[in-house]
């Protein structure tokens, strides 16, 4: 379970995943280690079914990358990467709010959750830049 309570340190990098490429398979949500990441579902009716994606709490992100690529031991240079749909990057965190506010999915769940997901972000990237 994540810690509640303000931060620390804000990290240098927080993880976006993308929406329109994400799947729902819930890969990303299996690794992170503070339980950041959230599986989201909408139900589009009779003839679309459900759309489903994973998304990350900005504010629990501790920048850790383990949502991308697992990395490997120094005697093995290879990388687990993590999102078979190479659906999630690493942002600086001064510019997570530009890059979260184009995240695709549904336009009405970003519109509905805006506050919510961008705010959040500027707000961090606020703190990043009062700490640099």
């Amino acid at each position: 379970m994540a810690k509640e309570g303000p931060r620390k340190k804000v990290p240098k990098e927080l993880a976006v995943i993308n929406a329109d490429n994400c799947t729902g398979c819930e890969s990303c949500l299996e690794v992170c280690p503070v339980d950041c990441i959230e599986l989201k579902k909408i139900d589009r009716g009779i003839v679309k079914g459900t759309q489903q994606w994973c998304e990350i709490d900005l504010e629990r992100c501790v920048g850790c990358e383990v949502c991308v690529h697992i990395p490997g031991k120094k005697t093995n240079p290879y990388e687990l990467t993590v999102c078979p749909w190479d659906a999630i990057e690493m942002v600086p965190t001064e510019n997570v709010a530009v890059v979260v506010a184009q995240i695709g999915g549904p336009p009405e769940y970003i519109q509905d959750n805006w506050d919510r997901l961008v705010g959040s972000a500027q707000h961090l990237a606020e703190l990043r830049g009062a700490s640099a």
